[in-house]
């Protein structure tokens, strides 16, 4: 049996800043791997370096030294155009900051998925996925027109219509009720699993992680695995 994929592999990666004239260090030299088909989390403090960790890991940020490789590319390495067509076609993103198209509606931000992949948008799985989160009936609905919690929804729905191999998931329940944000993770995980994705979910939520494969753990810019 073949052994699993890796997604995500990240060497020595380090990222320091310089802060009222001393030097920080967000994040220690790490060695982390993630494989399709694996859901894991990421808990620690707040500050700990966890959403450090996720945008180097998405490519959002340069490390200051170390290796990022994304199904077998090496992106910090990469032109600022490369590197952006990797983020759109490998990577889906559930940021706290809602990544949503200000001026389209929620069915057409799904629809700008296929539209810049350049393929037929699948009418019965985009409508069956609105519904199976609840948003349904905010189809033509604006982003200013939605609560935080819908917002986040239609942010997860665009993740789960993407075909992406890479979620990176920076707190994805965080505006949502409890039986909601179980209902969510449970997606995820099962997306992960059935459609043999890599998941990283950092999460202040303990009780979550009952739907992950591993956990790990961020102190001071340490991770370490549980």
């Amino acid at each position: 049996m073949n052994a699993p994929k890796l997604a995500l592999n990240l060497e020595n990666v380090t990222r320091t800043f310089v802060q009222a004239g001393q030097k920080v260090t967000a994040l220690h030299k790490t060695t982390f791997s993630a494989h399709l088909g694996e859901f894991i989390a990421i808990i620690g403090p707040s500050g700990s370096g966890k959403s450090t960790f996720l945008t180097i890991a998405g490519g959002l940020q340069n490390p200051s030294s170390g290796s990022v490789i994304i199904n077998g590319t090496d992106i910090t390495k990469l032109s600022a155009k490369e590197l952006s067509a990797v983020r759109f076609n490998e990577i889906g993103f559930i940021l706290q900051a809602s990544n949503l198209v200000p001026y389209l509606t929620v069915e057409k931000q799904l629809k700008l998925i296929d539209k810049v992949a350049g393929r037929a948008t699948k009418h019965d799985e985009l409508n069956a996925l609105l519904k199976e989160l609840s948003i349904d009936k905010l189809a033509h609905k604006y982003p200013s027109d939605l609560s935080g919690g819908e917002r986040q929804r239609v942010v997860i729905a665009k993740v789960l219509y993407g075909r992406s191999k890479l979620i990176l998931a920076d707190e994805p329940t965080a505006s949502l009720d409890t039986k909601r944000a179980f209902e969510v993770v449970e997606r995820l995980a099962q997306e992960t699993h059935e459609r043999n994705k890599a998941t990283i979910m950092v999460t202040h939520d303990e009780r979550l992680l009952k739907y992950c494969d591993a956990v790990y753990e961020m102190h001071d810019g340490v991770l370490t695995k549980r």
